[in-house]
């Protein structure tokens, strides 16, 4: 289903809310066409490729990317498409062009900080995909940049431009569960081995040089490209930075708190025996000074459904009652007696495991409000002032998971106290010529 589709056939439309807050005569009108590029298009990238030149007067006019096949379903995506978008590998040529608004970027996690710095640097918008960063002092430079170039930063945490949830917190806001102090988030997969990988010639298609760009070099093996790198601390950030950044940002929200006083987490890579390196399975806890706190459990390889039977979601507790989501833009609302007071189905299929996209068109509200933002005709609802702060949580908890401690933290900034080994991890070694400076 395209976007006009899904406008037509959303509950949300029925319902008269307003998405598009631009004049409908001038939607059009040049002032108002954005154009985009897009870094990485194998999986999830193509997909943004495809639905940000579904939107009015967008267009996509370069897609980035090391990997001859990504590059293939980009323009599959693409073919459709008014505009044919120009083929541009070497994302620092691209950076450089002047004919596009706002970089958008789904390259592996490595890579979304130091190319949102090159655009927000030269002059571009940017949407970024969660994490924000490889590593916290990657999500702190990426705000102060927005600040310094004076260009947009968005994170890809959908749920914040979902109406329904959207709604939701202000109804939690007002009182409907009277004081909100503790919410619990899980996320179920059932990933398979990886196995031993080999090391073996780098592909003739992949330019693996520059798919490692800013992280320190190692060989290439036949386990790693295009979705693996995700369990390699090298290159990715594991399921709490993957997956869990959703729930964990959506109960920081629902909380209306911003960085903890404590992080303990534990957990490990248990199903399998291979080179998966982050956890398979983790819980964390965050405490906060404002007497409220926020569990999450991640089970990368056993799917057997969490609370109510969904496969992800979290549950809000308040003093009065509680709030329970499965996943999506769906919620349910209960007295302090647990008697049903207000739910709310949701407007889309909801696909926990879909690593394109698990909430459907509902992710469309996300793409609108931000080119609606680049426009000048909307703010941001997930600056990466905000993102920031949602995966500080899920890199401290991957901290205190390695270090294997309990992390005391500056309720301030969320500043790692008294631990140098912990401390040490606030930050990443880059190859050669790759440092990030603003």
């Amino acid at each position: 289903m395209n976007r006009r589709q899904f406008i037509r056939n959303s509950s949300f439309a029925a319902a008269g809310i307003t998405i598009l807050n631009f004049p409908v005569f001038g939607k059009n009108a040049p002032s108002n066409k954005v154009v985009v590029a897009v870094m990485g298009v194998n999986s999830r990238g193509a997909y943004l490729a495809r639905c940000f030149s579904e939107l009015e007067n967008v267009e996509v006019a370069y897609i980035c990317d090391v990997e001859d096949g990504a590059i293939k379903n980009g323009l599959n995506e693409l073919r459709n498409a008014k505009r044919q978008p120009t083929i541009i590998k070497d994302i620092r040529e691209l950076v450089k062009k002047t004919d596009f608004d706002a970089l958008v970027i789904a390259a592996p996690d490595h890579w979304h900080a130091p190319a949102a710095l090159l655009g927000v640097s030269h002059g571009k918008h940017v949407y970024v995909e969660k994490p924000c960063g490889h590593n916290p002092h990657e999500g702190e430079l990426l705000v102060q940049a927005m600040n310094k170039y004076g260009k947009l930063i968005q994170m890809g945490n959908q749920r914040r431009s979902m109406p329904q949830i959207i709604g939701a917190v202000k109804e939690v806001r007002d009182g409907i569960i009277g004081n909100p102090y503790y919410a619990k988030a899980w996320y179920n997969n059932n990933r398979k081995s990886i196995g031993y990988g080999k090391k073996i010639p780098v592909p003739a298609t992949l330019d693996f040089e520059l798919w490692q760009g800013p992280a320190i070099r190692k060989d290439y093996q036949d386990n790693l490209v295009h979705y693996n790198w995700h369990w390699f601390w090298n290159w990715g950030t594991g399921e709490a930075c993957n997956n869990g950044t959703h729930e964990i940002d959506t109960c920081r929200w629902f909380l209306g708190v911003d960085f903890p006083n404590k992080v303990v987490s534990g957990g490990g890579r248990y199903a399998y025996k291979d080179d998966w390196q982050t956890p398979d399975t983790q819980t964390a806890t965050f405490e906060f000074s404002e007497n409220k706190a926020i569990t999450w459990e991640g089970k990368s390889c056993n799917n057997y459904p969490g609370d109510g039977g969904a496969g992800r979601g979290f549950i809000i507790y308040g003093d009065k009652g509680t709030l329970v989501n499965h996943g999506n833009d769906d919620y349910a609302i209960y007295d302090y007696d647990n008697k049903l007071v207000k739910k709310m189905d949701t407007g889309s299929q909801n696909a926990a495991n879909n690593t394109v996209s698990a909430n459907g068109n509902l992710d469309f509200f996300h793409f609108i409000n931000f080119v609606d933002s680049v426009r000048d005709n909307a703010k941001l609802t997930s600056p990466v002032t905000e993102g920031h702060k949602s995966v500080l949580l899920c890199h401290l908890a991957n901290i205190s998971q390695r270090t294997g401690r309990a992390l005391h933290c500056n309720p301030l900034n969320g500043h790692i106290l008294n631990d140098k080994e912990a401390a040490a991890l606030w930050k990443r070694e880059y190859a050669k010529g790759w440092e990030m400076k603003l």
